[in-house]
């Protein structure tokens, strides 16, 4: 076949010629040099503040800071506060050309305010580049920024990449929908099951600024509950944030928020919507077309207007914390904006973190709970197994499954689903007293004790050794430490019920919701999906494997996941129940049996203020190479009031497995110091660390430091 445009015997050669040119068209295109930002050498500036006042995207310490621009008279339109630009950083003073500084390179950065004058006596270098006439950055979101980078010791430029999203040129080109008017207040709902819940809806609505703490009752009302907390503040002509820890409870709020307020008065901002569609709705919040977010944890800075409520749910789930620099917490975050904005905040979930707890006790926040006789109405019966049972059990032995879980088990799938949760691989247990279970901890810092190498002792904070430790509690002078991880599988349950089905949920393949027909579901914690019309029964097996942490938080963990997976399972009066596999003298254990995560987080409270932990007092860690933490410390200025735990040794990370936070490279040998301060000079130690960190980045120094202000996880 031949044309005009040549002849062949398929391909390109046989396409038609609109296609063809269309096809040399886009290789024209794409073979042609791209246009560089111009140097604007000699070109007239800009006639009314022709300074431009910009933070460059480089977020070392040293650099933190902003730097002055001259504006050329061709972008002036465009160069305006909170837009991107592109400027050339890194000549000296030398490279002077008909009075403007050139020469480095090309790096972005936000243009935060025009000036008519700059307080650089030099040369200006010009902007480069306006890369786009959208401004994303306000003043609301960079005062917000800046305090998040003050209180962990960060860099300006680190949270605004956390809190800008990368642009996306073809949302930018899409106009935003016209903002909906506020809709009709909501009434309570299943609010009024807590003795302030219909109160604090009405306070919402009323334009009102409220404060509490949530200690929501088990079951899937939780969401919707939520989403009238929302439909209130929307009510009052304001906007609302809710930040969940994953994408399945940001599409069950935003299920119900569509339920209740309809389409188009709230953005959905998670990872997986795609990066384009999520900057679509990004921008739609910035530019005030969308009062309502529901996201997670990066949606804690979207800059919603007029915010009348701030909502966190779970705050003790790790999802929470950001793992890059400067790895703040949502909750501080949230915080910081209901102090900015003097707007209501709202911390729920089934259990209760210290640091809730703390709010409450100390007059900033309300409880939200509900009576006694209401939570036994709502949360299933809950039995126990422990190391005595375990003991006389035979089918424990045998099968690795307690009598009393088969049988909770057998009854549970006569009418339903049975829940397993399974601990996951890689718990590592701390020591504790084999008589009472009591934590071991070192007698000068209170820090969690383990066994070293010569079969001694020793600290894990301050690095002291323990020669004879004995129980303070009950005077024993055994120690325990449990087996790491839990081999239960899938497979055995299945041998156990052999004409059940087994659906598993974990880190692979995570389930989002399981029919209400029976079945055994075998989960780790963090990934049980809902059932319909909830589970009959649940074990929550291998207890130790969690409690045995060796962590500060190893019970207030271990009891937020027991509660998350037993607030799936019907009440009690409809023959809900749980059997947890462990110790029941304990306290997290007794805490759960009585359904009283509230009670459990006042003592562990009131034991950390006794002992100077977190929250009541704030902590860094500092980690890395010995020589260089050793170093940092004798250069650091700490406020007078520090007190340095350690330094000591880290855990090698082997090769081939993930790096944790904080955690040296593969192979490398680290040290971590713990540096703690009384409450009321944690941004005087922020401050000290951030100043000593800058100039060690101005000397050059190569070791690298890794500084963490109030790390979750601490021993």
């Amino acid at each position: 076949m031949s044309s005009e445009n040549g002849t062949g015997d398929g391909g390109a050669a046989g396409a038609p010629p609109e296609q063809l040119a269309l096809i040399r068209e886009t290789v024209r295109k794409a073979q042609e040099p791209r246009a560089k930002p111009r140097t604007w050498r000699g070109a007239e500036l800009a006639g009314r503040l022709p300074v431009a006042r910009v933070l460059v995207d480089k977020g070392a310490l040293h650099l933190d800071r902003y730097f002055d621009y001259a504006v050329p008279a061709e972008l002036d339109a465009d160069a305006q506060p909170g837009v991107r630009v592109r400027v050339r950083f890194g000549a000296g003073r030398h490279r002077v050309r008909e009075g403007r500084r050139e020469g480095g390179g090309l790096i972005d950065g936000y243009l935060i305010e025009r000036r008519a004058e700059s307080d650089y006596a030099g040369p200006l270098a010009a902007l480069a580049q306006v890369v786009s006439p959208e401004p994303v950055l306000g003043e609301e979101l960079l005062g917000l920024a800046r305090a998040v980078a003050d209180r962990y010791a960060g860099s300006l430029a680190d949270v605004l990449q956390l809190a800008v999203p990368p642009r996306r040129a073809r949302a930018e080109d899409r106009p935003s929908p016209a903002p909906l008017p506020p809709p009709s207040a909501p009434d309570a709902g299943s609010w009024a099951r807590y003795e302030r819940g219909a109160a604090f809806v009405r306070a919402l609505a009323a334009g009102g600024s409220p404060r509490a703490v949530w200690n929501a009752l088990p079951g899937p009302e939780w969401s919707e509950e939520l989403a009238r907390a929302v439909a209130a503040a929307l009510a009052s002509g304001r906007g609302a944030l809710v930040v969940v820890p994953d994408g399945r409870a940001a599409a069950r709020v935003d299920a119900a928020l569509t339920a209740l307020l309809g389409e188009g008065r709230h953005a959905l901002l998670t990872a997986d919507a795609g990066p384009e569609k999520r900057y679509r709705q990004w921008l739609a919040v910035r530019r005030g077309s969308v009062r309502a977010v529901v996201g997670t944890r990066a949606a804690m800075f979207a800059p919603v207007r007029d915010l009348g409520l701030v909502a966190l749910w779970d705050d003790g789930d790790d999802s929470h914390s950001e793992q890059h620099a400067p790895q703040p917490h949502a909750r501080e975050v949230l915080l910081l904006r209901a102090a900015q904005d003097k707007c209501g905040f709202l911390l729920g979930g089934w259990s209760c973190t210290v640091e809730a707890a703390q709010l409450v006790e100390s007059g900033w926040a309300g409880p939200l709970v509900a009576a006694r006789e209401q939570v036994r109405r709502a949360a299933p019966l809950v039995r126990t197994v422990g190391d005595a049972e375990l003991a006389r059990d035979e089918a424990a032995r045998t099968a690795r499954l307690p009598s009393l879980a088969w049988q909770a088990a057998r009854e549970g799938l006569r009418h339903g689903p049975v829940l397993v949760q399974v601990p996951r691989r890689g718990y590592v247990p701390r020591m504790a007293c084999a008589q009472c279970r009591e934590p071991a901890r070192c007698r000068h810092c209170a820090g969690p004790l383990q066994g070293q190498d010569a079969g001694a002792l020793g600290c894990g904070w301050c690095g002291r050794e323990e020669p004879a430790w004995h129980c303070p509690e009950c005077g024993s002078f055994r120690l325990r430490a449990q087996i790491v991880g839990a081999r239960r599988t899938a497979e055995e349950l299945g041998r156990a019920f052999p004409s059940v089905p087994v659906r598993t949920s974990g880190r692979e393949h995570v389930l989002d919701t399981v029919p209400g027909t029976p079945a055994l579901v075998v989960s780790t914690p963090g990934a049980e999906p809902v059932a319909e019309g909830g589970y009959a029964a649940a074990l929550l097996l291998d207890g130790w494997a969690m409690l045995g942490r060796p962590d500060l938080r190893a019970g207030e963990d271990a009891l937020r996941r027991w509660t998350a997976a037993a607030a799936l399972v019907r009440p009690q009066p409809e023959g809900g129940t749980v059997v947890v596999v462990a110790e029941p003298t304990l306290r997290p254990v007794q805490a759960l049996v009585r359904w009283d995560p509230v009670g459990h987080a006042l003592r562990e409270l009131s034991e950390r203020a006794e002992l100077g932990f977190p929250p009541v007092s704030r902590m860094a860690a500092v980690s890395g190479p010995a020589e260089a933490v050793s170093d940092f410390l004798r250069t650091v200025e700490l406020p007078r009031e520090a007190e340095v735990l350690g330094p000591v040794p880290l855990p090698v990370t082997p090769a081939g497995r993930p790096r944790r936070s904080g955690a040296p490279p593969p192979g490398e040998h680290w040290t971590r110091a713990l540096i703690r301060v009384p409450p009321g000079t944690g941004a005087a130690l922020a401050f000290a660390l951030k100043s000593a960190q800058a100039t060690r980045l101005t000397r050059g120094t190569a070791e690298p430091i890794w500084i963490r202000i109030d790390p979750p996880d601490i021993g």
